[in-house]
């Protein structure tokens, strides 16, 4: 029987590249990594910023982007079934948008706000979840939002540079802000999907990431707990 998996575009990002076995535990079998917490400053100043461009233009955004107004912030979107030709196998595409701008030329875009510098070997893990969005937005499951087409994409990101002191003694940062827009590229976009669904049509587990310590802790609790059953059977012999 065919299966169908459900990808969020917020494991595109980091969890796939750090571990193809947890990401694979977690869309087939519901196990998830136990989350790291974010601290609560990032949240705040992602919120303050999201409150600063309600109801402006994206050209307060960049003035590369064309004249509009924000869509909507953060939203459920879901993409319909997608289907693998090789498997048979299906997936689809659910998660919650970051900004999502509207153009007067109408067309849209959909953004990230970054709260610190973005490594250029990550950019290509953002620009998976970006295109995860815009996809689901332009082949949007029944009842789910819809828009099309998104001709733009890319990061606003925002990072503190000094903390100054104005005249009348309040403190504050100067921020280094940049836009760092992402090309559209569907064909690898399909290609790298065509690859995740493939991954999670094997029977096998995949090896675990040579950095991921979420199993590294399970693999060291699996030698304790078997380190201690041994003790306890041989107990009356080690006496």
């Amino acid at each position: 029987m065919n299966k169908i998996y459900k990808l969020s575009p917020s494991d595109f990002g980091f969890l796939y590249d750090e571990c193809k076995r947890c990401f694979v535990k977690k869309v087939k079998f519901g196990f998830n990594r136990p989350r790291s917490i974010m601290p609560s400053i990032f949240i705040k100043i992602d919120s303050i910023m999201k409150d600063h461009f309600e109801g402006k233009s994206p050209k307060d955004i960049s003035t590369t982007l064309p004249e509009g107004k924000i869509e909507f912030g953060s939203k459920w979107v879901q993409s319909k079934n997608f289907t693998d030709r090789n498997t048979g196998n299906k997936c689809y595409i659910k998660g919650v948008t970051d900004t999502v701008l509207g153009f007067e030329d109408n067309t849209y875009g959909v953004i990230d706000f970054k709260t610190s510098s973005v490594k250029e070997q990550n950019v290509e893990k953002y620009s998976r979840q970006l295109h995860a969005y815009a996809l689901a937005l332009e082949n949007a499951a029944d009842g789910k939002p819809a828009l099309k087409p998104i001709s733009r994409i890319g990061l606003f990101v925002v990072e503190p540079e000094k903390f100054l002191r104005d005249s009348n003694n309040e403190y504050f940062f100067k921020n280094l802000v940049k836009w760092q827009e992402i090309p559209r590229d569907d064909i690898k976009f399909f290609k790298f999907l065509k690859e995740v669904v493939s991954l999670l049509s094997e029977e096998k587990l995949p090896d675990a990431g040579h950095n991921c310590s979420h199993c590294k802790y399970i693999n060291d609790n699996k030698y304790f707990s078997s380190t201690k059953d041994k003790i306890e059977k041989n107990k009356e012999i080690i006496l």
